[in-house]
């Protein structure tokens, strides 16, 4: 499909500068992009490419240099959201799936609603409720008192356990595990471990997206949550009965130990582990590979392990990078002691 720079222009309400008619076929990176692709420049750190990019249409800020005439430049306010506008208007993979595959094996229990999709080796235990516009894709698991509501996309291989509550509008990624037993167990004087029964579920609201190969645990007692608008990346794991509040984007290998309460518009960058039965408050940002020990009760940007306010550990930071100058400064200190006190003694 050609997309001329105008159409895509009018789409995303930007200024055009060039050529009205030059066309796109394909989205690209800037370094990347070859003649009949369109790329986008918001970072300064890949301004450098721009000499070189073959690309043919270019998104850019207003204030950006249009220093080529061989380009075509839609310009707007923000180019990274013009182009997530362009992508899911002209890019969006659509499903190729209708109707029930005739290998689906669905319980006489299970209510349906209106255009629903399911693919094949499909399994739905009892009592599974799924509501309108749903599409389940190959080899996905559905166990008993499933609750799915309408527009929700499950990928193939996704297992949802019993009693789960999955709201309108979710996306679950392949391989992803909803409502697997928590890590619950008791120790004997033997230091020998017996299973504790995990009976609560996991409820998922609307909005949300789970990547791939991630684990949410069904709660010990009561529920695991999920809020409305959570961003799950891929290899996420929650474990057993953690609430995580609106709108908070989790990144890939972050862990969530049992019981710990996430607040509202959270971000937790990669690799992040949170213990257990704490409280993290809202609007709070914690980089990469921190490791939180303690409750967050201050909004903020927090790093390191154990995880502290983000100018406090980079000012130990520095301190630890300097610890070779501070040993070299103390033993020329120690030196001009020792000879003052030399110095001292001879005088007596």
């Amino acid at each position: 499909m050609k997309i001329t720079a105008k159409q895509a222009a009018d789409l995303v309400g930007g200024q055009l500068f060039g050529d009205s008619a030059a066309f796109f076929e394909n989205v690209a990176r800037i370094q990347e992009a070859k003649p009949g692709d369109l790329t986008f420049l918001y970072l300064p750190a890949y301004e450098k490419h721009f000499s070189t990019t073959k690309a043919s249409i270019i998104i850019t800020k207003p204030d950006f240099e249009k220093s080529r005439d061989d380009i075509t430049y839609i310009v707007c306010e923000s180019p990274n959201f013009a182009l997530q506008k362009i992508l899911i208007h002209y890019f969006t993979y659509k499903i190729n799936l209708t109707g029930i595959d005739a290998s689906a094996s669905i319980s006489e229990s299970v209510v349906l609603g209106d255009n629903i999709s399911i693919g094949k080796n499909v399994i739905i235990g009892e009592n599974v409720h799924i509501g309108n516009n749903s599409v389940i894709m190959h080899n996905s698991v559905i166990l008993d008192s499933v609750n799915i509501g309408e527009d929700v996309l499950i990928y193939p291989n996704v297992t949802i356990r019993e009693d789960s509550k999955i709201g309108n509008n979710v996306i679950i990624h392949s391989g992803s595990v909803i409502g697997s037993d928590g890590f619950g167990y008791t120790r004997d004087k033997n230091s020998v471990y017996t299973k504790v029964p995990q009976i609560g579920n996991v409820v998922i609201k609307d909005d949300v997206e789970i990547g791939s190969n991630c684990s949410i645990d069904r709660a010990a007692i009561g529920s695991t949550v999920i809020a409305k608008g959570c961003k799950l990346d891929n290899l996420v794991q929650i474990a057993h009965n953690v609430s995580v509040g609106e709108n908070t984007v989790i990144s890939s290998q972050s862990g969530i130990a049992g019981s710990t309460e996430v607040g509202e518009r959270v971000i937790l960058a990669g690799q992040v582990g949170i213990a257990g039965h704490l409280k993290i408050t809202n609007d709070t940002v914690i980089m990469a590979q921190s490791g939180v020990s303690k409750s967050i009760t201050k909004p903020g940007n927090y790093f390191g392990y154990p995880a502290k306010e983000m100018t406090q550990t980079l000012r130990l930071e520095a301190h630890i990078r300097s610890l070779p100058s501070y040993l070299d400064r103390i033993k020329k200190l120690e030196a001009k002691i020792a000879e003052f006190e030399k110095g001292n003694d001879e005088k007596k």
